[in-house]
């Protein structure tokens, strides 16, 4: 019986050869989706960066017409260039964003204002939000 436990052998050359077959098998497909995780970190990167400036864009909008001092007109600014950093000029790596900002009548005191935030070549179409403004006394300074 002592024998028996003491003559086993370690893995064979097959079974050495089925593991690393297995193993590879493994990283390539790992591999084979980095590229598109990339993708989908840049999309949503992008998409986070324009979204952030899209709202600053529209808060400051809201509340220059809140503001009964402040004279509002009917007009569409844009394409202008903003940068991601919020510096003046592009920093390395720095992303640029094209933001189009248009206020309208939406009837009496009431101003619709639409911002759209593109980011070419990789998206062209953007992303777009509106906001009804109207004026508040209590926005005077």
């Amino acid at each position: 019986m002592l024998h028996s436990l003491c003559s086993k052998k370690g893995m064979g050359m097959i079974e050495v050869l089925i593991a690393i077959l297995l193993t590879s098998v493994g990283l390539i497909s790992i591999l084979s989706l980095q590229s598109s995780s990339w993708r989908s970190v840049s999309k949503s990167d992008h998409m986070g960066r324009a979204a952030g400036i899209l709202y600053s864009e529209l808060e400051a909008r809201e509340a220059n017409i809140m503001n009964p001092n402040l004279i509002v007109t009917e007009e569409t600014t844009g394409p202008t260039p903003v940068q991601a950093s919020g510096e003046a000029a592009a920093v390395e790596g720095d992303a640029t964003f094209l933001v189009t900002t248009t206020t309208e009548s939406a009837g009496i005191g009431a101003w619709r204002v639409t911002v759209t935030v593109t980011w070419p070549p990789l998206n062209t179409t953007g992303i777009t939000e509106n906001i009804v403004v109207t004026r508040q006394e209590r926005y005077r300074f």
